[in-house]
């Protein structure tokens, strides 16, 4: 038999009965210290103290807790935490889209002047690329890459001018580019600004004097680079400004025609107008050239030597020509028409510039100084219109 005796230390006020072992009941003060005797083995190991630590991270949350009371911030929720991410991947992906519409447009203005070198037929070449635009829309609709717009009558109907006005600007854009410099038909194509608000204005719209006061130095500089332009040519003149006022007349009609078709989205609507502008634009091309086309082939494949590189830069100004002004549509759908418009000025320097560096066009002082005045007049514009815009929203939800 082992005699034990449970010191203080365990638990002074509680015993074990010997009747029942699994009972305990509260004994006097006097009787605590007297033995308890036990006739089973019974051992009693020393009881280790335990030490509980915190966590790191438990210290350090405890700490920026205190700092954000102290501070008087408060932290993130969950929702927050997740609207930035969201906000993260939007602002990444619409990165993605500005930097494939400048390459694409980049691309498409190096091979579709390579193949304008040799082949100088803008009507043909205006045509295949319409027409891969064309092929481009069908396959995705065809198999279920992208959904297929519901076309009816009256849909077609209101869009047989859009699509006129934008088979003028194309082929027009395509013909100036056929005989002067890209970068003196952007120069041009810059001042297109200019005619909107003149158009808009015999249409009944009113401009603030910010706005009329912006096309001055659009007309200063374009002024300015066409006189001092080394491959000045007036045909190619000619063929900017008109494309100015087909691309400004199509922008006009969509949005006059338009706008009971919300539900066709920007991708939809510019592949309808690439396929009705294909109809307009085929027919009068093989009768303004068509019977020159055979003979210039020819003299385009002597001239490069192998018939697949002619072959390559025609399917990519082609194909190119398309993917630029999808993605643009894609971009017009994700953001501002301020930032849009910012966007497309910054577009047009950056293929200024690339197109001079890859076909070495001579730029003298003042030309270089008109095209950036005239660019520079595009950009206040854009912002002139868009506080227009946002005033005009202001004063329809004040009616409402």
């Amino acid at each position: 038999m082992i005699s034990l005796n449970l010191s203080a230390s365990l638990n002074p006020g509680l015993t074990r009965t010997r009747q029942n072992p699994t009972r305990f009941s509260p004994l006097h003060a006097a009787a605590a210290d007297k033995p308890f005797s036990c006739q089973y083995p019974l051992s009693l190991p020393q009881i280790p103290t335990l030490q509980i630590r915190e966590k790191p991270f438990l210290s350090i949350l405890k700490r920026s807790r205190s700092v954000a009371a102290a501070t008087g911030g408060e932290f993130e929720s969950s929702e927050e935490a997740a609207a930035k991410e969201n906000k993260k991947a939007k602002n990444l992906q619409l990165g993605i889209v500005f930097g494939l519409w400048y390459f694409q447009n980049i691309v498409f203005n190096i091979f579709n002047k390579k193949a304008l070198n040799v082949f100088p037929y803008p009507w043909l070449l205006a045509s295949f690329q319409l027409f891969a635009g064309s092929v481009w829309m069908l396959v995705l609709w065809s198999f279920k890459l992208y959904p297929c717009p519901k076309i009816s009558k009256p849909f077609i109907v209101a869009l047989l001018g859009p699509a006129l006005f934008h088979t003028v600007g194309h082929i027009s854009a395509c013909v100036s580019f056929s005989k002067v410099a890209v970068s003196f038909t952007h120069v041009i194509k810059s001042a297109e600004p200019v005619f909107s608000v003149i158009f808009s204005s015999f249409l009944g719209d009113t401009y603030p004097l910010a706005v009329w006061l912006s096309i001055l130095p659009i007309v200063m500089g374009c002024s300015l680079a066409a006189v001092t332009e080394v491959s000045f040519n007036l045909g190619g003149l000619s063929g900017a400004m008109i494309s100015n006022v087909g691309f400004v007349l199509r922008n006009i009609y969509s949005k006059r025609s338009l706008q009971s078709f919300k539900e066709i989205d920007g991708l939809n609507l510019y592949g309808c107008i690439s396929i009705l502008s294909l109809v307009y634009l085929f027919p009068v091309a093989v009768f303004v050239e068509g019977s020159q086309w055979v003979q210039g082939y020819h003299k385009a494949i002597a001239s490069v030597g192998k018939p697949w590189t002619f072959y390559s830069w025609v399917l990519l100004s082609g194909v190119f020509y398309h993917l630029y002004n999808q993605s643009s549509y894609q971009a017009l759908d994700e953001i501002s028409p301020l930032t849009f418009s910012v966007g497309n000025t910054m577009k047009r320097v950056v293929v200024i510039v690339s197109t001079v560096l890859v076909f070495r066009n001579p730029v003298r002082p003042l030309n270089a100084l008109g095209s950036a005045i005239a660019i520079f007049g595009t950009f206040l514009y854009s912002q002139a219109t868009a506080k227009k815009k946002k005033i005009e929203a202001g004063d329809d939800d004040k009616k409402n």
